[in-house]
């Protein structure tokens, strides 16, 4: 073999051993526990704003010992529902080290501009950002300290403890009254006016059915069931605004009880997901509701709580 072959061989020798080093796979590298916040203790922390890969966006404020969501008229966030979180912000650590290099961060989903979750928390001493990526195991998420390179796989939180829609911190009943207490529901909208009457045995009917006009009882029950347990996806604050629609209102519902009247109005429909605003004389805000859960007081016509008479079979045809 010439010299040259031999000089060939050792280049392509070195090259393989380059090629080893640099892609060979390599376990996790482990530091052991790595607090990200030395010292932090839940009590301290007082703002808490998560974004999810969405754009959705929900910010969580102390306000005088008292959680409350600022962009919301202040509406009332749940103690029960928000501690857990601060305890793992504050506890949050990191055993195993991923990269340390930007240049992963993406693939990882903690960029800057690419995350599972974005978390944004204020203490009386600072600001803090850190970012919730990928899982690459059961109960293992990477996560990183906005401004810095490295990325860590911690189970002390998880994206689904850390949720960016209002509805997992408030109390989602925004108003309920008990069907008893009541004895007449009126229901107008675009289609016209229905007015159902609580009976003495309890049983609801709609107003003006003829003898041979059988009522629909599943549609009756579902309808006073609208009308006096209202769910709500979110506040929306305590002022009223133009584009609620409520100056003509998609429907009007009123409640007469021993006390007086309730009045609810269901305003504008939003044209992405079809939810509608929705705000009733017995509480302070205004509030966003699923389509569901008024469809049948906006759409309602009477025909709705007739029973309808089974279609016939035709003749011949397999039962």
């Amino acid at each position: 073999m010439k010299r040259h072959h031999y000089v060939l061989l050792v280049v392509l020798a070195i090259q393989i051993g380059v090629a080893a080093v640099v892609f060979w796979p390599r376990q996790v590298e482990t530091l052991g526990s790595q607090a990200f916040f030395p010292g932090l203790t839940a009590d301290q922390i007082v703002s808490v704003t998560i974004t999810n890969a969405n754009g959705d966006s929900v910010t969580l404020q102390k306000e005088g010992g008292v959680w409350i969501l600022p962009d919301a008229g202040n509406y009332p966030a749940l103690v029960d529902k928000i501690d857990p979180l601060l305890e793992g912000i504050a506890g949050l650590t990191g055993g195993r080290l991923v990269t340390r290099t930007e240049g992963s961060h993406r693939r990882l989903q903690v960029a800057d501009d690419e995350f599972v979750r974005r978390v944004d928390f204020e203490t009386a001493e600072g600001s803090y950002t850190f970012y919730m990526g990928s899982s690459p195991s059961y109960g293992a998420t990477h996560v990183r300290l906005g401004g810095e390179d490295e990325t860590y796989v911690t189970d002390s939180l998880s994206t689904w403890d850390v949720v960016a829609t209002v509805a997992s911190w408030i109390d989602t009943l925004y108003w309920s009254v008990s069907q008893p207490e009541v004895s007449r529901i009126t229901v107008e909208n675009a289609n016209g006016t229905l007015v159902f009457v609580n009976e003495a045995d309890g049983n609801w009917v709609l107003e003006g059915l003829g003898a041979d006009e059988p009522q629909n009882e599943e549609a009756v029950a579902a309808t006073v069931r609208q009308a006096t347990t209202i769910n709500m996806l979110r506040p929306l604050g305590q002022e009223e605004q133009p584009e609620y629609g409520l100056d003509a209102p998609s429907a009007v519902v009123t409640l007469e009880t021993a006390s007086g009247e309730i009045t609810l109005w269901v305003g504008a429909q939003d044209a992405e997901d079809e939810s509608y605003v929705l705000f009733t004389s017995e509480a302070d805000y205004y509030v966003q509701v699923a389509n569901y859960s008024v469809r049948r007081l906006v759409e309602g016509v009477r025909d709705d709580y007739i029973q309808q008479p089974p279609t016939p079979t035709p003749q011949g045809a397999p039962d």
